[in-house]
């Protein structure tokens, strides 16, 4: 089958792989909302993540921001959003392989899409594609915060690929750091996988399978080289 469309995992995959502090989350929220029961706030806030991340393991359901400061009895505050906000920047800045890749994918025909397990709104995500430059590459944009699954759910790589105006799951590719979202979720529609191996996953996000990919990179940019040759596979085969 030739490949139409590239679709990426976000964090861990568009982003530089950082260690993950939730604990440092749940203070950023509760120093700003509740100062005077930072500790008590914090232990919610971090108990309040800990549920919502087990559930989209688990049951694949998703959640949002306003979900976890309404669990965890904080406001949510222009005050409280931008102290959250200030504390995970460093995390979200693209990869600066990011740009020439899509470029070079854009070129060859094929369309970029984007599907992210989050709790975050899809206006922060666009944000942040737009401050670094890369957001008009992008054909189509998805973000469990909207939707009511998560990955591995077959229906969120639906969702992504309707977005990027595909209906045959063997015309797209999935490119992600884990191997149960983002291998083993998308093989079961039968998509093709490339598995970037950078983030040290915790075990107590690790999902129930392991997935194995058709390609792995140490290079995000090397995604040019194995979707070309595909291409040029399905041309000639």
């Amino acid at each position: 089958m030739p490949i139409d469309a590239v679709i990426f995992d976000w964090g861990g995959t568009l982003t530089p792989w950082r260690p993950l502090d939730y604990r440092g989350e749940a203070l950023a929220l509760a120093s700003s909302a509740v100062p005077e029961l930072v500790d008590e706030v914090a232990n919610a806030v971090f108990e309040a993540g800990a549920q919502l991340w087990g559930r989209s393991r688990d049951e694949h359901r998703s959640a949002t921001f306003a979900e976890l400061c309404t669990i965890s009895g904080v406001e949510a505050t222009p005050e409280v959003v931008a102290a959250y906000r200030a504390f995970w920047e460093p995390l979200t800045i693209t990869d600066a392989d990011v740009l020439p890749l899509w470029q070079r994918l854009r070129a060859a025909g094929k369309r970029i899409g984007v599907l992210s397990n989050t709790i975050w709104p899809r206006e922060w995500h666009r944000e942040f594609f737009a401050r670094d430059g890369v957001l008009e590459l992008i054909d189509g944009d998805v973000y469990s915060s909207e939707l009511a699954w998560t990955k591995p759910d077959p229906r969120a790589f639906e969702a992504a690929m309707a977005a990027v105006g595909v209906c045959d799951p063997k015309r797209a590719v999935y490119v992600g750091d884990r191997l149960f979202e983002d291998v083993w979720g998308p093989a079961q529609l039968g998509m093709r996988t490339i598995w970037v191996p950078h983030s040290t996953i915790p075990d107590d996000q690790r999902g129930h399978s392991e997935g194995q990919p058709d390609a792995v990179v140490q290079r995000l940019f090397d995604v040019a080289d194995i979707v070309a040759a595909w291409s040029a596979a399905s041309t000639t085969g």
